[in-house]
């Protein structure tokens, strides 16, 4: 299994948006390692949900429903997209101070490259990552469309 995060502003689409969508599928990722970390996506690989450029927080966790496609924002080959759906929600999120201030997390793409939209992480860094959540995670089911925490 890969983990991995991807960044995306909440102004264009929210934590809140992929919720409400039951999905979140992304696109126009021109950064070729960005690129090759989602041609590596496999079904249900987990990835961590992050607010940039204003909150600056994980969110929640997704699992990949559909794996590289041609991105439909261009007839270029090169460039593909890859489909999430939520199924966890941060009851509180991990800041990036927070983040920052955690041992073992300290060569992480978020941290070393934070202008990649999409960045790879190891079981450990995904683990610690979720070790550091401040009140536990609030799971969100699309079956029954309730939270419940856990």
């Amino acid at each position: 299994m890969n983990y991995l995060h991807v960044k995306f502003a909440p102004f264009r689409y929210s934590w809140q948006d992929v919720l409400r969508n039951g999905k979140f599928e992304i696109y126009s990722v021109r950064n070729f390692q960005a690129r090759n970390y989602l041609k590596e996506m496999k079904l249900n690989d987990e990835v961590l949900f992050y607010h940039s450029q204003e909150s600056n927080c994980i969110m929640g966790k997704m699992k990949v429903i559909e794996e590289a496609h041609q991105d439909k924002t261009t007839d270029d080959t090169r460039w593909v997209s890859v489909t999430f759906e939520p199924f966890e929600s941060m009851y509180t999120p991990i800041s990036l101070q927070k983040i920052k201030e955690t041992k073992g997390l300290e060569n992480i793409g978020l941290i070393k490259q934070p202008r990649l939209a999409v960045m790879k992480l190891s079981k450990e860094e995904y683990e610690i990552l979720l070790s550091i959540k401040p009140i536990p995670w609030q799971v969100y089911s699309l079956e029954t469309n309730q939270t419940s925490v856990s």
